[in-house]
């Protein structure tokens, strides 16, 4: 049976495993968000009061 042997594909698929796991992960890592998280302000603003012309 043809499939069973391992010769023809077994390296191409193993380089293309190898080429995929180097290429890949630095494309990925690219999209990783890199920047620090920032705290919130905990202070409270007082909201003003809107000044209606027509009252």
């Amino acid at each position: 049976m043809p499939q069973l042997n391992p010769g023809p594909w077994f390296l191409l698929f193993v380089f293309s495993w190898l080429v995929l796991l180097t290429i890949i992960p630095p494309k990925v890592s690219n999209y990783q968000n890199t920047n620090e998280a920032t705290t919130q302000n905990t202070e409270k603003q007082s909201p003003q009061p809107w000044s209606w012309p027509w009252s």
